[in-house]
């Protein structure tokens, strides 16, 4: 008798197992029955005997509370389950009551029964209510991350839009504002060409990548040398009537999105030393560690107080700050009245 109650119990678990990976009825069904099976096997074997003792009675009731009881959590949603959850309970207690109470025993296996099912029903409902409600919050975390993410990808395009118009287009506009004074014809046709063609493709829909200071190309490149880049930015700004004077090295390697946040910046720099310090040259000191590469822009011309500069001027916070900010770099600016201006400009390796 026992070896066949403990094979009805291991068949038990099995089904239990199952029921767990696809919550099908029949595996209720047969875990109802089994279970109700072990508990009249148990019960009636015993009684026949000498009657149940506690320790039988409490198998018993764990048996029914625990075992049987277990599928409770897969029927309490919807109503066709919890009419099968009724029917599998009174089933259940029905056993219970047949092999002890009807047999003189005490009621401890049938509340033991009543308050295993009603627990586990309970338990099994809250979760019911409450994992639907935590995965609607979990996807409306979701939904807000993705618009907070939407939101700061086009801020940062605009930002970027914002300096590609500042260091290209309305450079131009103000050299034309100013008749172009200091700045040769050709050089002024040439940098009004570019502005347009740069204009043509932003209608057509192209969002361009900054290559180096002053021209945009759609097309990024991995690695750049930074020797090969500067040379460029000296003969535009020879062109518009500032000579720039180069020290140190300029041979180092820099990551492509760096390098163009380099020279873009270093660009601007040297367009507001044409533009606002009354001089004609300018000197650009390079120079790196195994970390940091260092562009140094200095001028001998009026020089401001800084503190007198508007919030409102985006070219220097914009084009230069924020620019090498995004890259890891940073900018620094000295400069007083009479005594010229120096900025340092430094970005990661």
């Amino acid at each position: 008798m026992v070896l066949f109650s403990v094979s009805l119990i291991l068949l038990m678990i099995g089904c239990q197992y199952v029921l767990g990976q696809s919550g099908a009825l029949r595996w209720v069904l047969c875990i109802v029955l089994l279970s109700n099976a072990v508990i009249l096997v148990v019960g009636l074997a015993t009684r026949v005997d000498v009657g149940l003792n506690p320790a039988e009675e409490a198998m018993i009731g764990t048996l029914a509370a625990g075992a049987a009881s277990s599928v409770a959590p897969v029927l309490v949603v919807g109503p066709g389950r919890q009419l099968v959850l009724f029917a599998s309970f009174g089933l259940t207690v029905a056993g219970v009551a047949f092999v002890t109470i009807s047999a003189g025993g005490s009621v401890l296996p049938l509340a033991l029964t009543v308050c295993g099912w009603g627990a586990l029903s309970l338990g099994g409902w809250w979760m019911a209510q409450s994992v639907p409600r935590v995965l609607q919050r979990v996807a409306a975390i979701g939904r807000a991350h993705q618009a907070e993410r939407h939101a700061s990808e086009l801020e940062a395009q605009r930002r970027q839009g914002a300096r590609l118009l500042h260091d290209t287009v309305l450079a131009t506009l103000t050299l034309l504002a100013h008749s172009g004074v200091g700045v040769s014809p050709a050089a002024l046709r040439q940098q009004s060409g570019d502005d347009a063609r740069l204009l043509r493709q932003l209608r057509l829909g192209a969002l361009p990548t900054p290559s180096r200071s002053g021209v945009y190309t759609l097309e990024p490149s991995n690695t750049s040398m930074l020797g090969s880049t500067l040379e460029s930015v000296k003969q535009r700004f020879g062109r518009m009537g500032l000579e720039v004077d180069w020290h140190g090295s300029g041979q180092v390697l820099l990551p492509s999105d760096v390098l163009d946040s380099f020279l873009l910046a270093l660009g601007e720099c040297l367009e507001n030393v044409r533009r606002h310090s009354g001089v004609t040259r300018a000197d650009v000191t390079i120079s790196d560690d195994d970390t940091t590469v260092r562009a140094m822009v200095t001028d001998a011309g009026r020089g401001f107080d800084l503190s007198a500069v508007g919030t409102e001027r985006l070219g220097f916070a914009e084009s230069v700050v924020a620019r090498l900010r995004d890259v890891g770099g940073s900018a620094r600016l000295f400069s007083s009245p009479g005594s010229g201006t120096t900025v340092v400009l430094e970005v990661p390796k």
